[in-house]
Order: C-alpha cells, then sequence, then structure tokens
C-alpha cells in the first residue's frame, strides 16, 4: 500500500515536517455528510449506509500523518457498518495492515468472510487487520486511532502476518492497556512532537500491538513460544510448496514434517483447523490469480490451487466471499 492510497483531504506539512491531512463533513450539507464520507473514504473501504441514515446528519473527522513507513489516523466518527469486500479487494493495491485503537467507543461486530469465521465475541477495543483480506465490521459512535503499516512489521512475531486479520481483544492486560494509553497519548501530542520522536513513538505503538496480539496468539515470550513460531513457519512454508496439490491435507502434513497432532491443532486453533487454514489460502491465492490472469480459465485457476474439481472451487469460492468467480473478475474489470 502506497501512503497515496490513504490520501484524504487537504495535504500539508506540519512545523514538524510531517505531511498531515484534515477532513470533516461538517463542511458539507447535512444531508450530504454521509455521502461526502463515503466518497473520501471509499478508495479504502465500502461505508455500508441503512436506508435510515441516508440524507441524515452524520458526523465524521479525520487526521491523517504520514510519520516513515507508517500512516497514522486519529478519526471521529458516529456509528457506522464498514466492508473491505473482495471486489475492493480486486481492484486495489491497499495490502498493508491495520491496527485500530479505540481511545473512545469500540466494534460490536467484526465478520470474515472466509472459511474461517472470526466474529468478536464481544465489543472490542483493540482490532487488527490484513488489508488483503475481505471484512467486514460495525463500528459505534467513536475515536479510534489506526496504524497502517508494512507485513514486515508484523513478521517478528507473526511468521504468516496474514493470521492476525480480524483479531480482536479488550486492554485486559498490562501490554494492552499500554498499548491502548500510548495510542492516545499520541493522537494528543503527534502535531507537537518532533518528527524524529514522532516517527519513534508511532514505531513503538506498532510494537506495542503487535506484541499484545502476538502474546493473545501465543507467538510471543520465551523460548516455547519462539518453537510455537518456528513450527508455524515449517508448517505454512510446506502448505504454500504443496498448494497445487489436491491431496494436500492435515493428513499427510503431519507425515510430511513429523509433527505432533495436538500441536498442530493448536498452532492453527485460531484458523478454525489446519483444515481450514489449507482452504481459506487456496480461496486466497485463487481470488489473486482470478485478477491478476485475467485469461487464465477460471477451471485452471481452480486446479492450479488445488481444488479436485472447478464445481467444488466455485462453491468454496461463493461460500467464503458471498459472489462467484466469475463475479470477482468482472468487478475488477479483468475479461472473463
Amino acid at each position: 500500500m502506497g501512503l497515496r492510497e490513504l490520501e484524504t483531504g487537504v495535504r500539508s506539512t506540519l512545523r514538524n515536517g510531517i505531511f498531515h491531512s484534515h477532513f470533516d463533513v461538517a463542511a458539507e450539507p447535512p444531508q450530504r455528510q454521509l455521502e461526502a464520507w463515503r466518497e473520501r473514504v471509499g478508495h479504502v473501504i465500502d461505508v455500508v449506509p441503512s436506508s435510515a441514515g441516508i440524507g441524515k446528519p452524520f458526523q465524521a473527522a479525520i487526521d491523517r500523518y504520514e510519520v516513515g513507513a507508517i500512516v497514522f489516523t486519529d478519526c471521529r466518527s458516529a456509528a457506522m457498518l464498514l466492508e473491505r469486500s473482495l471486489a475492493r479487494i480486486s481492484t486495489d493495491n491497499v495490502r498493508n495492515f491495520a491496527f485500530h485503537v479505540f481511545a473512545e467507543g469500540d466494534v460490536d461486530s467484526v465478520t470474515v468472510r472466509s472459511s474461517a469465521q472470526r466474529d468478536a465475541p464481544a465489543a472490542a477495543k483493540l482490532v487488527a487487520l490484513d488489508m488483503g483480506q475481505p471484512v467486514r465490521m460495525h463500528r459505534n459512535a467513536c475515536r479510534v486511532l489506526s496504524f497502517f503499516v508494512p507485513g514486515t512489521m508484523l513478521q517478528e512475531v507473526f511468521p504468516d502476518p496474514a493470521a492476525v486479520h480480524a483479531r480482536t481483544m479488550q486492554p485486559d492486560s498490562p501490554i494492552a492497556r499500554l498499548a491502548l494509553d500510548h495510542a492516545a497519548a499520541l493522537g494528543r501530542e503527534i502535531a507537537t512532537l518532533s518528527a524524529p520522536a514522532a516517527e519513534g513513538a508511532v514505531r513503538d505503538a506498532v510494537q506495542l500491538l503487535v506484541a499484545s496480539f502476538g502474546k493473545q496468539a501465543r507467538l510471543s515470550g520465551g523460548a516455547r513460544a519462539a518453537a510455537r513460531a518456528a513450527m508455524f513457519g515449517q508448517v505454512r512454508r510446506y502448505v504454500q510448496a504443496n498448494l497445487h496439490r489436491a491431496d494436500l491435507s492435515p493428513e499427510n502434513v503431519l507425515a510430511a514434517l513429523h509433527l505432533p497432532r495436538p500441536t498442530l491443532y493448536r498452532l492453527f486453533q485460531h484458523e478454525g483447523g489446519l483444515g481450514a487454514y489449507i482452504r481459506h489460502l487456496r480461496l486466497r491465492h485463487a481470488a489473486d490469480d482470478l485478477v491478476r490472469y485475467p485469461h487464465l480459465m477460471v477451471t485452471d485457476v481452480a486446479y492450479g490451487v488445488g481444488f479436485k474439481s472447478p464445481s467444488d472451487f466455485t462453491r468454496a469460492f461463493r461460500r467464503a466471499y458471498s459472489m462467484s468467480p466469475q463475479e470477482v473478475r468482472a468487478s475488477s474489470g479483468s475479461p472473463l
């Protein structure tokens, strides 16, 4: 994801040298405020309006800061339903990771349309997203501080950064509370910090958030966690290298890598199990191939990622993304 992909408002440079922009729908007529917000953020994520909300007054404002390789935003808004769909993903190049920290309010639903459903069990203050995967979430009226970061900043803790997608949590551990407090302080002070201090503070915030989610996933803290991360990486590499094989399954992964069954189960518990992880990875690769190779037949895409038949592939794809492979291709502007 380039910095341009998250551009919003009129861009200026603060005294500390940080690029900043601000946008507020208050400048729009009340009946246009929701639509103005949809237009402003729609290149990254879709705001799904309710029939009752169209044409009604709507409050939302955002400040955006470019801090080195990270984009930091401070957004206040009324409640809204947001969706990053497969169709949206197929037509942009936003592929970084987002950490949302709710200084006020919260998110009460985070749904992944994939074979591994992951719903927020309750209102959450911290949310992690892979912008290359679909998600739908309902935000209550809130002030949310967001960090858009490259995947390389997650790899030390998450061997497969995509595994962080749609994880949620409350600040009920010391490190999570520290992450929330640090982000809130950054929101108050970023305009007054020097550029080096701001970049250091933003990186510290991201590291705290990555560590918090890593602790939740039991991928950080001591030799045991390091061993788990190494095993996860080993399995991930094997699966990716053999994804094209129709006989790829948890059983032959166990046989090939000689890992204990209980350990393998725990490693992929948050993905719905290793079988669900393999299926999800196949569908993600297929979605990319459908857009990247517009002249490749859907049948060839299906066999290329290990599905045993085009009909099995189409059914699985529609269940995961609520769209057929042909519809994804059409939405991306690629020929069928």
